[in-house]
């Protein structure tokens, strides 16, 4: 174990470095040329040495072979915003390498506030249960979606009407995203594949899909025009929200409202947020159980004797895998599922 001191900053109070002792998130304070100023005992203890070992010393020794961390750390100087990078890998005193989360902060005086989240609590993997359940899942389900698929094919072909043929391929569209999704879990879990994003877009697909099913309810949409566009994996984002969707339609929804927001100063795990985009599913429908609520989002809980219990699971991993939260509050005709999401990652 370390010590408890700290090397300190010139410009950073007294008040503001005892917190940063106390703080279990791993943080380090850089000057303009990239080197260490201070780091608190949290980040020396998840670098493996004692705290005097990084006193002067260059970001560039955390970085094992390429220079994402630096250039990143540059960018974060330059364009005077957050800079935020997704699992990479990071060197140790002793040579070894983990995976985390890292991201730059501006300060004033050309300084960074940088934070490093190791990719190893709870909350950031999926549990081997939710693993085991989405693989049985998603082997079960490709054979169907194959069949679904040519069916759709053929339907394309043969009909007339430029309405049934656009339904048709939504269906084969809707078919070869699941098999994708498929794929994925059976194959190593990877990474997100981060792209700018509309996520008003993104809600009128789900919209248009949900439209299409039978006993489809009234979709409102109350959408804020001045969200700026998120980063994120589009794919992921829409199979989360569109499981929000479905069951709301599954709990007897008449009446479904997606809704776009901006959210400033919001929690988002260990970290404070500036700001972060809110996505709000909110339905009339017969809300959550009481007896399910403490484990909703736990593997096979459903509060449906036909319910998989894998679509709120998987869509509180997805909302993790883009650093953000799924919220929700549910009373007989008033339930509200909330994806919030961090804008920083637009940086």
């Amino acid at each position: 174990m370390i010590g408890s001191r700290t090397i300190h900053a010139q410009g950073t109070s007294p008040e503001l470095r005892e917190v940063l002792d106390q703080c279990v998130t791993a943080m380090a304070q850089l000057d303009a040329d990239l080197n260490f100023q201070w780091l608190n005992p949290a980040l020396a203890e998840l670098l493996g040495a004692g705290i005097l070992r990084w006193q002067g010393a260059s970001l560039e020794v955390i970085e094992p072979g390429s220079s994402a961390i630096v250039e990143a750390a540059r960018r974060a100087l330059v364009d005077q915003q957050v800079v935020v990078l997704r699992q990479v890998e990071i060197r140790s005193s002793v040579d070894s390498e983990l995976a985390g989360d890292i991201a730059f902060t501006p300060l004033a005086g050309q300084r960074l506030l940088v934070e490093i989240h190791p990719r190893s609590t709870p909350n950031e993997r999926p549990s081997p249960a939710l693993s085991e359940s989405l693989r049985g899942f998603a082997h079960e389900v490709k054979n169907p979606l194959a069949g679904v698929r040519g069916a759709a094919q053929l339907l394309a072909r043969r009909v007339q009407a430029e309405e049934l043929r656009e339904l048709a391929e939504l269906i084969i569209g809707e078919s070869d995203r699941l098999t994708a999704l498929a794929d994925r879990l059976l194959g190593t879990r990877g990474k997100p594949r981060l792209v700018r994003l509309n996520v008003h877009e993104m809600l009128e697909r789900v919209a248009l899909l949900i439209a299409a099913e039978a006993g489809a309810p009234q979709v409102r949409r109350d959408y804020d025009p001045s969200l700026p566009s998120a980063v994120g994996d589009g794919d992921r984002l829409y199979q989360l929200v569109l499981n929000l969707a479905r069951n709301a339609v599954e709990a007897g929804a008449r009446k479904l409202t997606l809704r776009t927001r901006v959210e400033f100063g919001v929690r988002l795990g260990e970290r404070l947020r500036r700001i972060a985009l809110r996505i709000d599913v909110i339905d009339d429908g017969c809300g959550v159980p009481s007896e399910i609520a403490a484990s909703l989002y736990q593997p096979l809980v459903s509060g449906r004797p036909n319910g998989s219990g894998l679509g709120l699971a998987l869509a509180r991993e997805i909302a993790a895998e883009h650093g953000g939260e799924l919220r929700h509050s549910s009373r007989p005709g008033a339930t509200s599922f909330t994806l919030l999401l961090p804008l920083e990652l637009s940086a």
